[in-house]
């Protein structure tokens, strides 16, 4: 007979977003109501737990924090554990620490690890399950590009945050008869660009996965002004880039698995725009505002129910799992599976074909098949971060 679970640890790695706390709340009460485990958190995140800094969760730590944004542990995005950026005479090396984050692992007694955070925290899950630790993951991303779940939380808190940006972009719009760019984040994904595109009313929608046509975009502009719209709306997706060209990177972070920073491409695009159309453009990026603020409530719940299922799952047994959601269902797929892929935006997306229907551009050139709009779009990378 397996022996019951008594001790488990929990982190939350990579970038922060609406929903964590919630996760943590519903961890730490369901492994205390349903079971009697104990829970350790780790200070920001992978780091904690390499590093041994950790704490206690308590039902009074986790009391008041369903509504709160960010998470009450810190995170990082820089920890990877088997690639640990070490300073050494003012220059980082990188270290394999993996075996630092088991000693501790096993000297806290622990008996799995709750791993919440986006792709580069599952990888570094799944590659921690290799080394024997017990892991169950649960997704959170504002990009919702994780690859094996329908949606990950985080991804509509910032949705929300888009659409109103968008919404109020408009009475600017319409009063100085502009076209105005509004960038959002998602990184190879455009998940958040086109889903904040149709519900923000926007008339032309740029993602990562189609390389746009400048001429496309400057003929639905051109083409809105004949018809008596004097103003547009552009919704950009950051990692959006031109037929032929490449990502436009705003900074490098050598310390980070990932060290490309995307951003900016709109002004790109804005410069186009008025040399061949000589129309007034704007630009507003949201950037790290569509990290921050309270969760939804579609997100509240939905991270209350990761993280209940993930301590059942736990409590089960049924470990190196990651907590994923199908239709409506929470369901479970296998951690290893997840590592490093990609879900992006397909020609199968609901969305997307509504988008088409609605008449909305894409930036997709003339004369060719959207199919092949999409063929060897995404550009090739290695993407640890989340």
């Amino acid at each position: 007979m397996a022996k019951r679970i008594k001790r488990i640890g929990v982190l939350t790695g990579g970038g922060d977003c609406p929903g964590l706390n919630a996760v943590l709340r519903a961890i730490v009460r369901t492994a205390k109501n349903d079971y009697g485990i104990d829970v350790i958190g780790f200070i920001d995140g992978y780091e904690g737990l390499v590093e041994g800094r950790y704490r206690e969760l308590s039902y009074k730590d986790v009391s008041g924090i369903l509504a709160r944004g960010g998470t009450i542990l810190g995170t990082s995005n820089r920890a990877d554990p088997f690639h640990f950026p070490v300073l050494e005479h003012e220059d980082y090396v990188y270290l394999d620490r993996s075996s630092a984050a088991v000693r501790n692992f096993e000297a806290l007694g622990l008996d799995c690890l709750i791993a919440i955070g986006g792709d580069g925290t599952m990888a570094a899950s799944a590659g921690m399950a290799e080394k024997g630790i017990p892991v169950v993951g649960v997704p959170k991303t504002i990009d919702n590009d994780l690859y094996g779940t329908d949606v990950t939380f985080g991804f509509d808190s910032a949705l929300t945050t888009a659409t109103e940006a968008i919404d109020k972009i408009h009475t600017t719009a319409q009063s100085h008869h502009r076209v105005m760019l509004v960038e959002v984040m998602g990184r190879y994904a455009g998940w958040l660009a086109l889903f904040s595109g149709v519900a923000g009313g926007g008339d032309i929608i740029l993602i990562p996965e189609i390389p746009y046509d400048i001429e496309a975009i400057c003929n639905a502009v051109k083409t809105r002004n004949a018809r008596g719209a004097t103003f547009s709306i552009i919704v950009v997706g950051e990692g959006a880039r031109p037929e032929g060209g490449d990502l436009t990177v705003q900074r490098t972070v050598q310390t980070s698995p990932d060290a490309i920073r995307l951003g900016g491409i709109s002004h790109k695009i804005a410069a186009q725009i008025e040399g061949l159309t000589n129309i007034e453009c704007r630009v507003t990026i949201l950037g790290h505002l569509l990290r921050g603020g309270a969760p939804t409530s579609a997100d509240r719940i939905l991270a209350t129910r990761f993280g209940v299922h993930a301590v059942h799952l736990v409590a089960n047994r049924e470990f190196d799992q990651m907590v994923s959601l199908h239709g409506n269902s929470i369901a479970s797929i296998p951690i290893g599976d997840v590592a490093g892929k990609l879900r992006v935006v397909t020609p199968e997306s609901d969305v997307f074909k509504a988008a088409l229907s609605l008449g909305l551009c894409l930036g997709i050139a003339e004369g060719i098949p959207i199919d092949e709009q999409f063929a060897d779009s995404t550009p090739q990378h290695s993407k640890t971060r989340g």
